[in-house]
């Protein structure tokens, strides 16, 4: 069955997100998902279905394709909205979103800077346990850093380069976490800490999608997290991606993470409507 997808595609960083508008029930989002990602459709990273917020201080609920949290879907959501509401440059406004993966109402600052360009910042849910393990490949040993939310899971790598047999490395780990565990999103981040340098995988099982990202707004935030909570000191960088840097400030209290948030650029790349199979 043919099927109209109504859609904006959006840029946070290079993380090519597509949000779409038209109303779809949740069986239909793995698949409308997979054909609007794939290289013969829209093509991009990861889908997020705008919906109807329950929660009277939303303007908008996102739910990711896989169930997943994204931080850079919500900041493209915030972006779409505060051009929906037609604001000037260098105007601001604050938008309220519900999202999946977090029972938080996520607070996103936006301002405007271009015709279709915003400045974002995001409060993001803050990881209900970080750890600290040693890793061990091709007579190696490497710190890993578990950091746990309550729908996902990030592990963070700590390197010196990003090789072939590293990120190789990260993919079987993402695939064998999957077995072990429920998290409907699992992340594996090659990070160099002397650089502040991220390599960002995500695996969405539901969806089978794992993605070497250009840029990963939860990414950044668990390496932020990790950092402060290592340290036990607030953390503030620019952490540099593949498709550019997004900023982030980690705040710790009694060796537990305080608070999160990240910061970026996000563009409206296009809009308008899509055609899949179903």
């Amino acid at each position: 069955m043919l099927q109209e997808i109504s859609f904006a595609k959006l840029s946070p960083t290079q993380n090519m997100t597509i949000l779409v508008k038209s109303m779809h029930s949740e069986e239909e989002y793995a698949p409308i998902a997979s054909r609007l990602m794939s290289y013969d459709n829209v093509f991009a990273e990861q889908v997020g279905f705008i919906k109807q917020a329950t929660h009277p201080g939303a303007v908008a609920a996102l739910n990711m394709a896989g169930g997943e949290f994204c931080g850079n879907a919500c900041m493209a959501l915030a972006a779409l909205t505060a051009h929906q509401q037609t604001i000037h440059p260098s105007e601001s406004t604050t938008i309220h979103l519900e999202a999946s993966g977090t029972d938080q109402l996520i607070n996103c600052l936006v301002q405007k800077t271009d015709e279709d360009d915003f400045f974002c910042k995001v409060m993001m849910p803050v990881p209900r346990n970080i750890e600290a393990r040693t890793l061990k490949h091709e007579g190696n040993n490497y710190t890993a850093g578990l950091v746990q939310y309550s729908d996902f899971l990030h592990i963070i790598l700590e390197v010196q380069q990003f090789t072939g047999s590293l990120k190789k490395l990260a993919e079987n780990l993402a695939r064998m976490l999957e077995i072990t565990s429920s998290y409907p999103l699992i992340g594996v981040l090659l990070f160099k800490p002397d650089s502040n340098e991220l390599l960002p995988l995500m695996y969405v099982p539901a969806l089978d999608s794992l993605v070497w990202e250009r840029g990963c707004g939860s990414g950044t935030a668990s390496v932020g997290a990790y950092a402060a909570w290592k340290n036990r000191t607030l953390f503030e960088a620019p952490i540099q991606q593949p498709g550019g840097i997004i900023r982030v400030s980690a705040s710790c209290e009694e060796h537990k993470i305080s608070g999160v948030s990240i910061s970026g650029n996000v563009s409206i790349v296009a809009e308008g409507k899509a055609y899949i199979h179903l």
